[in-house]
């Protein structure tokens, strides 16, 4: 399968008869995505507002496509080396150029197989892409094989919202406690700018400490343009967590969902223009970046291999590696259409066989075809 140039790179595009999607050579990146309501394209992920420009060579190659979901492997900006290892940032799986393995037609469904031979920590890390006719759903499954040692990953999705204030909210599943990134995220004397308090911790997402004493509320956004946050919510153990965005005005929830035994937590990167520096610029407005992840926040596999605070408290940052065990990684990412009077997502349950459940605040609830069976199983339902 010969890839083509979509938005400045070269990808592989694949589709059913609800989805769209382009997974870049480089990098693997999914983008754009674009999901089919009736006669409405829907297209929920974030593009970088620089992909066709000439960046200075120095740019690390995930900054040239950044654009809708990659998987990380190690997760984080890696600036400290690990044991000799020195990883890009967010790892060579999302800098990296991806091999085409197959296409799989099977009934209803099309799989796009993709391998990466990585050399930093010897080993490879397969990416199957699964697409299936009636289900507005991505299936996303990383095989992470061959390595040996501590690994922290994750996904790297970034939602992209109405240039409204307020036009989207946030929830997550129940969670044990959330924090404010422990360290500066920006720094003035560069050019980047953060509105909420280092290391500051939370119950909910509605109440959350700034760095001027006062509060705000990250479930509702845009909001708070011109600086960049980020925080880290830990799940409370479950079979199932999920996060969700409902858009009112849009008429549509994006939501993903994952096994948090496998990604323990969720990054959110709230991008609202607070980078003045290249090439960001103070561009990157209205962006979430809404990661599951297991590691520690995003500093990368030295901090999240090593002793810290959240491991601790019991919430995994890495996983040991065994060569002769490959590692699975399933994940779900989707949308659905909403009637009018649903808000905040307050649950995301089984309703039958190959079906999920949203409910929302108000009460409203929806049904969405979703096989969960491929969060623990890896291979989605063709029925």
């Amino acid at each position: 399968m010969t890839p083509s140039v979509v938005a400045g790179t070269s990808a592989w595009r694949i589709s059913s008869d609800c989805v769209e999607l382009c997974t870049t050579e480089i990098g693997g990146h999914l983008g754009p995505v674009a999901f089919l309501l009736k006669n409405r394209r829907i297209q929920p992920f974030a593009m970088a507002p620089w992909q066709r420009e000439i960046l200075p060579r120095e740019t690390p190659p995930l900054l040239r496509v950044l654009r809708g979901d990659f998987f990380c492997l190690p997760f984080g900006g890696n600036g400290t080396p690990f044991r000799g290892e020195r990883h890009p940032p967010h790892g060579e799986t999302a800098n990296e150029r991806w091999q085409f393995r197959d296409l799989i037609a099977e009934g209803p469904a099309r799989t796009l197989h993709l391998s990466l031979d990585t050399d930093e920590r010897p080993g490879r890390v397969d990416k199957r892409i699964t697409l299936i006719n009636g289900q507005t759903v991505i299936y996303a499954q990383h095989v992470v094989s061959g390595m040996r040692g501590p690994m922290c990953f994750g996904h790297h999705a970034m939602i992209h919202f109405p240039d409204r204030p307020n036009s989207g909210l946030v929830s997550t599943s129940p969670f044990q406690f959330g924090q404010v990134l422990p360290v500066p995220f920006e720094d003035p004397a560069q050019g980047g700018y953060s509105a909420l308090k280092a290391g500051a911790e939370f119950h909910s997402l509605e109440k959350v400490r700034t760095a001027d004493g006062g509060t705000t509320d990250l479930s509702r956004y845009p909001a708070r343009r011109g600086f960049e946050d980020l925080v880290l919510v830990a799940s409370r153990p479950r079979r199932l967590a999920w996060n969700a965005v409902v858009f009112p005005q849009d008429r549509y929830v994006y939501f993903a969902l994952r096994d948090p035994s496998m990604l323990a937590s969720t990054i959110l990167w709230i991008s609202n223009g607070g980078r003045h520096y290249p090439p960001w610029n103070g561009r990157h407005v209205n962006v979430m970046g809404i990661e599951d992840v297991t590691a520690y926040f995003h500093l990368g596999l030295a901090e999240s291999a090593g002793r810290n605070h959240l491991q601790q408290r019991g919430i995994p940052t890495s996983v040991e590696l065994n060569p002769r065990r490959p590692l699975e990684i399933n994940y779900i990412m989707g949308i659905a259409p909403i009637p009018a009077g649903f808000d905040h997502v307050a649950d995301i349950r089984p309703a039958k066989a190959g079906v999920i459940e949203i409910r929302s605040r108000s009460g409203a609830a929806i049904r969405t075809q979703v096989d969960l069976k491929f969060l623990r199983g890896g291979t989605p339902s063709k029925a």
